[in-house]
């Protein structure tokens, strides 16, 4: 009964962690990312000014950011399913160290997770008091994604789902893990692109600016700390700087592309173990799906809903990999 409990816990905080990534990338997405000015409140208040005299009071206080109320309710709603998240995170790490003595009960990582949730609290206050600088922004992403993550192995390794019946699979450990570093690298890109308003620096495919090989600056465009004091929202890099994270993310999501599909056809024909299949086919759909939804937001301008789905896809992309590499651990031996 413990070790269900612990179980529901586990994926009940995966599917939030889930929610709080996809509200995340909506808030940023909806340049809504500094609409509220302060942490962890709103203009001072537990939720957002909405009375005359408090919006007054607000407008006051931060003049150079006046009250916009459904930008400003956006950052909260997502600060409070991360609030609950991390409560429940909190329970999950409480529970496991009380079953600590039972067999196959996960400990370290429960308790690693609260405190990479202590940090990524963090990171979402500077994410506001820097003025959504791009490294931070990108941090908070892959910090979300990582809880993500982590939540979901810790369920997978104490429940058994999704476990491999054979040793089918076995030769597949180290592609499995390559391919999870692949997507968490692309990931990055895709924070780092977005972070820096790059999503639409290139209007058309699979050309950018009309040109195969556009003027690219890579040394600022990759440049991680500029200093404090700058605003960041909208944007502070060149064209040319813009064009190379871009490129480089497009460049990421071929090699993403092929590499998870080639991996995915290959489980399937030379594994017989039904679990490894369920996954292979997820990972081949979720790339597809996510290929075709990045040349969908440029082809269609970056429609806020497009771009939302292509974090959510992300983010279940990650999911299979996990799960796969899992999967070809409970039996292949390993983590």
């Amino acid at each position: 009964m413990n070790k269900n409990l612990f179980n529901r816990l586990g994926l009940a905080a995966t599917l939030l962690a889930l929610c709080v990534v996809v509200l995340g990338a909506y808030v940023r997405l909806s340049d809504a990312g500094l609409g509220c000015p302060d942490w962890p409140g709103c203009y001072g208040q537990i939720g957002v000014p909405e009375h005359h005299s408090d919006v007054s009071v607000a407008n006051e206080a931060y003049p150079e950011r006046p009250v916009e109320a459904a930008k400003a309710w956006k950052e909260m709603i997502h600060r409070y399913f991360a609030g609950i998240l991390g409560l429940l995170i909190l329970a999950i790490a409480v529970r496991a160290w009380m079953q600590r003595k039972e067999r196959q009960q996960q400990v370290k990582v429960p308790l690693a997770l609260v405190a990479l949730v202590i940090f990524q609290a963090l990171l979402g206050m500077w994410t506001v008091t820097l003025l959504l600088k791009p490294v931070i922004v990108m941090g908070h992403l892959i910090g979300g994604m990582s809880i993500l993550g982590l939540l979901w192995w810790v369920t997978l390794r104490n429940a058994g789902w999704l476990s491999s019946g054979s040793y089918s699979g076995a030769g597949f450990k180290h592609l499995a893990l390559i391919g999870l570093v692949i997507v968490v690298m692309q990931i990055m890109l895709g924070g780092w692109t977005s972070a820096n308003y790059a999503a639409m620096i290139c209007p058309d495919f699979p050309t950018c600016q009309n040109s195969w090989l556009p003027p690219m600056d890579f040394g600022n465009g990759f440049t991680l700390w500029r200093g404090l004091g700058i605003d960041y929202e909208g944007g502070v890099l060149s064209n040319d700087a813009r064009v190379a994270i871009h490129v480089s993310h497009r460049i990421g999501a071929v090699v993403t592309f092929v590499y998870l599909l080639w991996l995915g056809i290959q489980l399937l024909r030379k594994t017989t173990d039904r679990n490894t299949h369920l996954i292979a086919t997820a990972i081949i759909t979720a790339v597809c799906v996510q290929f075709l939804l990045g040349v969908g937001n440029v082809l269609l301008s970056l429609p806020l809903l497009v771009a939302a789905a292509h974090n959510a896809v992300a983010a279940l992309l990650l999911l299979t990999l996990v799960s796969l590499n899992h999967n070809l651990r409970s039996t292949a031996g390993g983590w």
